[in-house]
């Protein structure tokens, strides 16, 4: 049942990657936590280091769902290059630095600033005018030069540590540029490739500081068998998915988006 789940859920990975640029955090993160605690005794290193398993798998698994995403969207010509570079180089530096900074909290205060995170951004997203109605000038403006720089740092930073991608951050932030949530969604996407790659090879290079000992399937916090069995069902959910890039209307997608974010957020609270 435990390998039945995660494959099914990898299938959701896929599907948010392609059409709400999630990546798999938003539900690798939340299933993976309750997963562990669930199987492991509390005083058990697995149990205990929950928080920081789920995070780092999550940025694994988000390697593969950003890249393969990221191509669909090129194929369907949604990607726009000053929006990806140089955003993309700051948001990876940044991811360094949160991942580093997970490394020495503990599992909880992750969690909480997980949801915590959720909150203000789905408050944000409901209040403030252009996420869930679309500007009626397209392109209506480029990113600042401080978006791009410090917004970029912050972005990675916040997304490695809570492992989530970078989405929640850079869909509302393309949204207000003028962006369709199609194109918005699909650059969260190769945006979130540099923070995946730079959080999941801090959080293996990070782990032994730690001394925790967690098993021949681990490499550092990743859990390997995890991450295979998911990266399997998110390949399916990115072919299932993919036929609908494009086709859902821009409000409903919005609604969605936000609806997502508040299950999520539920899911993590309610623990």
């Amino acid at each position: 049942m435990f390998y039945l789940l995660l494959t099914l859920f990898g299938c959701l990975t896929g599907i948010s990657a392609v059409l709400f640029g999630f990546g798999g955090g938003f539900v690798i993160v939340p299933l993976l936590y309750r997963m562990l605690t669930a199987s492991h005794a509390a005083d058990d290193p697995i149990a205990q280091s929950a928080m920081h398993i789920a995070v780092a798998t999550s940025t694994c698994v988000m390697i593969v769902n950003a890249l393969i995403a990221t191509r669909k969207h090129q194929r369907a010509g949604n990607l726009l290059r000053e929006y990806l570079w140089p955003l993309g180089g700051f948001i990876g530096v940044g991811a360094v630095v949160g991942a580093i900074a997970a490394m020495w909290v503990s599992g909880q205060v992750i969690r909480y600033a997980f949801i915590g995170y959720l909150g203000v951004t789905i408050v944000d997203c409901l209040l403030r005018r252009g996420f869930l109605t679309q500007s009626q000038t397209i392109f209506s403006r480029q990113l600042t030069s401080t978006e791009i720089s410090a917004g970029g740092v912050g972005i990675g930073a916040i997304a490695t540590f809570l492992g989530v991608g970078g989405s929640v951050m850079t869909v509302p932030l393309l949204r207000r540029c003028g962006l369709s949530m199609s194109k918005a969604t699909s650059m969260a996407n190769p945006l979130s490739v540099p923070v995946a790659l730079a959080g999941t090879l801090t959080y293996m290079a990070l782990a032994g500081f730690t001394g925790a000992d967690l098993g021949v399937w681990y490499i550092g916090y990743v859990d390997v068998l995890a991450f295979a069995l998911l990266t399997v069902g998110s390949l399916l959910g990115i072919r299932l998915a993919a036929p609908w890039i494009g086709r859902i209307p821009d409000r409903m997608h919005a609604q969605i988006y936000v609806g997502l974010l508040m299950l999520v957020m539920l899911g993590m609270w309610t623990r």
